[in-house]
């Protein structure tokens, strides 16, 4: 048996002791489902200068060009589909190894994958819908791209005539204080807390995998690349999330 495999035989062993394991999920577990990473070196990010949210609220040519670059975006990622890591993290917690999954990601693949709502804790929001910035109410992509202006400016709220924003968590808006109190919660209660597809530097969500490890959990990262956080944890395994995760669908149920 190989150095990895040992590492993920000792994984599937401390899975099934925990009472109240936690998954914490980057960009690197979606790549693997064609979603580039964003962030990467010639990513969309390094490509386009970000916008930040000041300027979304203050400028009408900002918010149109975030909507063009919303839809650009989105019609790179329309085929993204659930990969074994997704289906795997969802049959453990259908299976109730796993409690909670704290995401940095937007893109809805868990909820895709079978994970309710409700276990799911949107660190960055979800790009699969917008909301009115000033009274939450939610609007389906499909309703504010038919209803650009003949330029490309999108609508206001029709209950209170707000700014509609993509439901993501721009450069320099605030956390949303309901999901980091409650990535706080799971954080600082978990036993074995799951780090997959992260690089553990965006922060405050890079914060919580310290969190866990302070309060006693047993700290685990799967990542292609090193992490700056690798001296911390228990275990390190530098693999494909996939092939890692792989086991865990085949031993539970569904």
């Amino acid at each position: 048996m190989d150095a990895t495999a040992d590492k993920i035989a000792m994984l599937q062993e401390w899975v099934r002791e925990a009472s109240n394991g936690v998954a914490f999920t980057g960009a690197g577990i979606s790549t693997e489902s064609g979603i580039p990473d964003f962030r990467s070196p010639g990513g969309f990010w390094t490509r386009n200068q970000p916008i930040m949210f000041d300027d979304f609220v203050r400028s009408p040519d900002m918010r149109k060009e975030a909507w063009r670059r919303k839809f650009e975006i989105d019609a790179t990622v329309a085929e993204a589909r659930p990969n074994t890591g997704h289906r795997a993290l969802a049959a453990l917690v259908a299976a109730n190894r796993i409690s909670a999954i704290i995401t940095q990601n937007i893109d809805n693949l868990h909820q895709v994958s079978g994970v309710p709502e409700s276990r799911i804790i949107e660190l960055h929001g979800n790009g699969g819908y917008a909301k009115c910035l000033s009274c939450a109410r939610r609007y389906e992509l499909d309703w504010v791209r038919g209803n650009l202006d003949a330029d490309g400016m999108p609508p206001d709220c029709e209950a209170c005539g707000g700014l509609i924003k993509s439901a993501t968590i721009s450069f320099g808006q605030p956390m949303p204080q309901a999901e980091m109190q409650r990535a706080h919660a799971a954080a600082s209660g978990a036993d074995l807390f799951l780090a997959l597809g992260s690089s553990l530097v965006v922060r405050p969500a890079a914060d919580f995998p310290v969190l866990a490890k302070q309060c006693g959990a047993r700290l685990v990262i799967v990542n292609r690349e090193p992490t700056p956080l690798d001296g911390l944890c228990d275990l390190v395994i530098h693999a494909e999330i996939e092939s890692v995760m792989a086991p865990f669908l085949r031993e539970t149920p569904g």
